[in-house]
């Protein structure tokens, strides 16, 4: 069975996930061999009990339209989490969960896949049935092997545009997972020096 990459951006109103509300997601669908081939977006509604951290806050209004973005006509939990796994399950293909750095994002998916759907974002072998069947893959972790970068490069600062399809990180999720999918295909698909590249996304 081919493999398809599932790399996912995350928004949040604080730091923790249940304490504090995952506001929005976005998820590009890139193949092992370095295309696309489907996006998946949505804005949810806050959780009950949770609370806005005032940290957090102040930086969604230094950033004003990424916030109007991920607070946009927002729906319930757990209808988006039904539809993600739906969306997952149509490629017919092993998906593997991906993410710029996984311990951001990573958390989110599975408290909200746990918490809605009833199973995490990654489960042992034995269970037959797993979502996703191979263990989530950190894009940050990736850059700094196949670069030899110290993991405190590898962020959006420190990359040539052209890795990222010269998308601008605007914290809006889907622009975000845009971006970062453009980086595992600049690494699925990496050519010599001069040889070329056609981003995946612009």
């Amino acid at each position: 069975m081919p493999h398809i990459y599932i790399v996912t951006d995350c928004e949040f109103d604080g730091p923790i996930p249940g304490a504090h509300s995952m506001l929005s997601f976005a998820s590009v669908a890139v193949t092992e061999t370095g295309l696309l081939a489907g996006e998946f977006e949505a804005v949810l509604q806050p959780l009950e009990e949770a609370v806005r951290d005032p940290q957090t806050s102040a930086f969604w209004q230094a950033h004003p339209q990424a916030f109007a973005a991920a607070t946009d006509r927002p729906e319930p939990p757990a209808e988006v989490m039904a539809r993600f796994v739906t969306w997952v399950k149509s490629f017919g293909a092993e998906p593997i969960f991906a993410a710029h750095p996984l311990a951001i994002d990573g958390p989110w998916i599975d408290h909200y896949l746990k918490r809605f759907t009833g199973r995490p974002l990654f489960e042992g072998p034995w269970i037959a049935d797993r979502l996703f069947r191979h263990a989530p893959l950190c894009l940050q972790s990736m850059v700094a092997g196949a670069t030899g970068r110290k993991p405190w490069e590898c962020d959006i600062a420190h990359y040539p545009r052209e890795w990222l399809g010269h998308v601008e990180h605007t914290h809006r999720a889907i622009d975000d997972a845009r971006g970062y999918a453009n980086l595992l295909h600049f690494f699925l698909t990496r050519r010599e020096a001069g040889g070329g590249y056609r981003p995946l996304l612009s």
